[in-house]
């Protein structure tokens, strides 16, 4: 006997309700803490880290401790050539970007950085400036931008030339600052692009990227565009001034 589709639907729904109402007849029987077992989750276990007041969490990578460059080499290769002391690391202005050793894709990145009191007639995107490129494409602003107008998708805390932060939460130069980021890289299949990035920062403590869409490529001229990779190092702009940088750590997700 053929079954048209409405019956074999029909069918399927009676079995399902069914069922439905079996599964509940049988949890009237049960106590609250067996029902409750029906939705505990016990493996896998998360691991174990130290996650100390003020310190790195023990699985992180340290990018900077102190005055040392050891993870880090010149854009072209070779030792980096910035500025090194107890505490920090500086831009020495001309001697070129750094990037990390280390290759990234997915991670959580933390670390604190400072712009010096600017010079007089110092405004806009000259008013101190660097910034962290993630897998060395995508950068987040660092800027003086305390009592300084530019463009507002270029200010610190910006996806560079892209999205403007939802407030400005920048101290006054001198101090330091803190950026917390979390970035989730793009997806690719062959060529093509099937997930964008995402970038979640927090400046001093206060969301300024909410799991921002990355567009592409971050660029001083033309629009973004994304081109397929794979993990890649984290980048630190030498844009002509002296920025400084310590207790950086990045964690992979």
């Amino acid at each position: 006997m053929k079954m048209n589709k409405l019956t074999i639907l029909v069918s399927m729904f009676a079995v399902a309700t069914g069922l439905s109402a079996s599964v509940a007849a049988e949890d009237k029987k049960l106590e609250p803490w067996q029902l409750a077992e029906k939705t505990e989750v016990w493996e896998p276990v998360p691991a174990i880290i130290n996650a100390k007041a003020g310190m790195p969490p023990s699985d992180a990578v340290i990018l900077i401790d102190g005055g040392e460059l050891s993870q880090w080499e010149g854009l072209k290769g070779g030792a980096p050539q910035w500025t090194v002391s107890k505490d920090k690391i500086t831009v020495k202005p001309g001697t070129g970007d750094i990037k990390t050793k280390q290759s990234f894709c997915d991670i959580q990145l933390h670390f604190e950085w400072q712009t010096p009191k600017p010079e007089a007639g110092m405004q806009g995107q000259q008013r101190n400036n660097s910034g962290i490129f993630l897998q060395q494409r995508y950068e987040v602003q660092v800027l003086d931008s305390f009592d300084n107008v530019t463009y507002a998708n270029g200010q610190a805390g910006s996806v560079y030339k892209q999205t403007i932060p939802l407030v400005n939460a920048s101290r006054p130069p001198g101090e330091w600052q803190v950026y917390d980021i979390i970035y989730q890289a793009p997806q690719f299949t062959g060529e093509s692009l099937t997930s964008p990035g995402t970038v979640t920062v927090l400046h001093n403590g206060v969301v300024v990227q909410n799991h921002t869409e990355i567009q592409g490529t971050t660029e001083w001229i033309g629009a973004p565009k994304y081109q397929a990779h794979g993990c890649a190092p984290l980048q630190l702009q030498d844009h002509g001034n002296l920025v400084s940088f310590r207790n950086m750590w990045v964690r992979e997700l």
